[in-house]
């Protein structure tokens, strides 16, 4: 049963704690991993191409996802991927490009509303060819309607380029980033709120770059916390190298008035060993923050950290260091409800290039261990080069998609999870 026949029930509380605060999922400890491939993405003039975004299911258990090629126009897709007693079942909702105005090119991932409208992001295209925010509404036959919450413009004041999706707060305002433009030409943090009549007011909360300290390019979005704070990363900038740092950990903190202030809480080293140039963050009930590194390490294939606020300010602990063979180049993390971590790495694992899924579980001393759940191989049809990171439903499988690989054009697939 798939998005055309049905709205789902979900709250906005729920949507916030599901998409934009802890992504705790309910499944037990994944212990010992298959890969099923789901659906092979094909370059056949339909079919969609090259996912770089996260899944996310709905109540009754369908998968929905973004690509960033492929589609009739060629410019990407929004599908779903539902389950029969024939297996499952990929179809294209919207097929962006027909005009570009409707927005080219998805980067970021889904969300639900409470009524089961899919919101997203597209990096290109759109009424000024900047990129777009973007509702889907079912349609009973099948497919969908969208709609342009905003076109990105390039005039001086607006973001562009938005690679990260969005998130909801309580009230139903959409939040974001743009990867460059605003004032300093650096990109922006950005609101939406409703208006009540059909439309949407866009209120920049901050731009990046006014001397590159702050940070630069915020590709990944933003979560909120628990008292209503905004975090997020920018992948370049900082204090420790200005336009040219190795990004950094923002928050941005309500001032009233529809102002924000914000404060760096990380600027990382280029390279450097507590990794750097940082990817999408969570945050746990206590409030720490968790994020991978792409970069940096003590080998330079990226990290995973965790920044505690404590009396004397945000304080970093690297939970791990890849080392190639074990993964490198981590994408977005995401807990389960034994409070492990679960992520894909970009290059690295059993393969040399392809790719992992891995697990980090606490130990008792207060340590981080790590394992690698799957390595993509080049040589079958389960896709290689994983861009985004994963999702577990109540079983403890993990979903998730490769960028490349089955067919060339990627593959969303499930890692079984046997327990002993």
């Amino acid at each position: 049963m798939g998005m055309r026949s049905k709205k789902f029930s979900i709250g906005s509380t729920a949507i916030l704690a599901i998409f934009t605060i802890t992504l705790f999922l309910t499944g037990p400890r994944a212990l010992g991993q298959q890969e099923r491939v789901l659906h092979v993405f094909n370059n056949n003039g339909k079919d969609s191409e090259q996912p770089s975004s996260s899944l996310i299911f709905d109540a009754a258990g369908n998968l929905y996802g973004t690509t960033s090629g492929g589609g009739v126009y060629r410019a990407g897709t929004a599908f779903e991927l539902s389950l029969s007693s024939s297996g499952w079942h990929e179809e294209e909702l919207h097929n962006f490009g027909l005009n570009s105005v409707d927005g080219v090119s998805p980067a970021g991932g889904l969300i639900f509303d409470a009524a089961g409208n899919l919101f997203g992001t597209t990096t290109d295209g759109g009424l000024h060819g900047y990129g777009t925010v973007f509702e889907l509404t079912p349609l009973a036959g099948g497919g969908s309607i969208e709609k342009v919450l905003h076109n990105f413009n390039n005039d001086g004041v607006d973001g562009i380029y938005p690679y990260g999706g969005v998130i909801f707060d309580g009230a139903g305002n959409l939040y974001g980033t743009a990867s460059a433009g605003g004032v300093y030409g650096y990109g922006t943090v950005f609101e939406l709120t409703p208006t009540g009549t059909g439309g949407w007011q866009e209120n920049v909360l901050h731009d990046f770059g006014v001397n590159g300290s702050d940070g630069v390019t915020p590709f990944a979005g933003v979560i909120f916390d628990a008292a209503g704070n905004l975090y997020g990363t920018t992948f370049n900038g900082g204090a420790d190298g200005g336009p040219n740092g190795g990004g950094t950990v923002f928050e941005l903190t309500s001032a009233g008035g529809g102002s924000w202030t914000e404060t760096v809480l990380r600027s990382f080293v280029v390279n450097g060993r507590g990794g750097s140039n940082p990817g999408a963050l969570i945050v746990d009930a206590s409030g720490n923050l968790y994020g991978p590194a792409f970069y940096g390490g003590s080998t330079g294939a990226g990290a995973v950290f965790e920044l505690t606020h404590t009396a004397v300010g945000w304080m970093e602990k690297l939970l791990h260091n890849f080392q190639y063979s074990d993964g490198a180049f981590p994408n977005g993390l995401i807990f389960d409800a034994a409070g492990n971590l679960y992520g894909t790495t970009f290059s690295g694992g059993a393969y040399s290039f392809y790719g992992t899924v891995f697990e980090l579980s606490p130990t008792a001393s207060g340590g981080w261990t790590q394992k690698v759940l799957y390595s993509f191989n080049p040589n079958n049809s389960g896709g290689v080069s994983p861009a985004a990171g994963v999702i577990l439903d109540s079983s403890g499988n993990v979903y998730g998609t490769t960028s490349a690989g089955g067919n060339g054009f990627g593959t969303a697939f499930e890692l079984l999870n046997f327990q002993p």
